[in-house]
């Protein structure tokens, strides 16, 4: 399955909750003066600016396949020495050997075979660097798996055939952290599931245009797109039942993410 493209203004529309799980994640990382601080899969940039913020003597680095995603951050946050973005793949990153700290919130999920990928990382990276990884494990939730059945129905399958990751996508928490400990690192992997309170209609269709919903996009025609969607968005309706509060309609949104953080001794 090829990248999707993004629009950083979709993307971004839930910012507030999609950025909680990076401050979980990067709040359990205890390096006090890294030197150099990667952020894969950076997308707007303005989480990585946060780590700048945090370790403000480290040497800074968004990576990022999205060119569109990478000039949205550049045009946002004034670049300075010791924060830059570059354009990259992450299947072919390597860790620089001054590299203490790497951080990846909700990108590894569309690199088939991460784990690998992790792996290797542990490898690599030096005495006393930090990996944090954060995936979604919302794979079997309603929202996705009704995605796939359309995708897979009469209608839909000669068009979008391939194109969604089913089971495969990410690991449970015990494979990550066997894996962590495997490689002879301290590791700490948990789950949470946040209930989201979406606001408005179509919520839940809102927020998967954002992430999950895009290679469907990329691969219809917008004719094909807009159908796509309607069907799907009914099936949300039964799924995912608004409720009115306040004058204002209301959607729970349960979304469970899975966390990984390790230390190299």
């Amino acid at each position: 399955m090829s990248s999707p493209t993004w629009d950083p203004a979709v993307y971004t529309a839930f910012g507030n909750y999609r950025s909680r799980p990076f401050y979980d994640l990067t709040g359990r990382i205890a390096a006090e003066a890294p030197r150099h601080v990667v952020d894969l899969g950076c997308g707007t940039g303005e989480l990585t600016a946060a780590l700048a913020d945090r370790w403000p003597e480290a040497v800074v680095e968004g990576v990022d396949s999205s060119q569109t995603m990478l000039d949205v951050a550049r045009s946002r946050i004034a670049g300075t020495d010791r924060l830059a973005f570059t354009h990259g793949d992450i299947v072919h990153w390597e860790p620089a050997d001054d590299v203490d700290v790497v951080v990846s919130n909700a990108a590894l999920q569309w690199v088939p075979g991460h784990q690998g990928l992790m792996g290797r990382w542990l490898e690599q990276l030096a005495s006393g660097a930090w990996l944090a990884v954060q995936v979604p494990g919302n794979f079997a939730a309603p929202s996705h798996a009704l995605m796939r059945e359309l995708a897979d129905s009469l209608q839909w399958e000669h068009r979008l055939r391939g194109v969604l990751r089913h089971s495969d996508t990410v690991s449970d928490p015990r494979h990550y952290l066997e894996l962590m400990l495997d490689a002879g690192w301290e590791a700490d992997v948990w789950e949470t599931t946040y209930c989201h309170v979406l606001i408005g209609e179509d919520a839940v269709l809102t927020w998967v245009r954002g992430t999950g919903l895009r290679p469907v996009l990329d691969a219809l025609s917008v004719e094909e797109a807009a159908q796509f969607e309607e069907q799907y968005n009914q099936l949300l309706y039964d799924a995912y039942p608004a409720v009115e509060r306040d004058g204002v309609m209301t959607t729970v949104y349960p979304f469970r993410r899975i966390f990984c953080v390790g230390r190299k001794p």
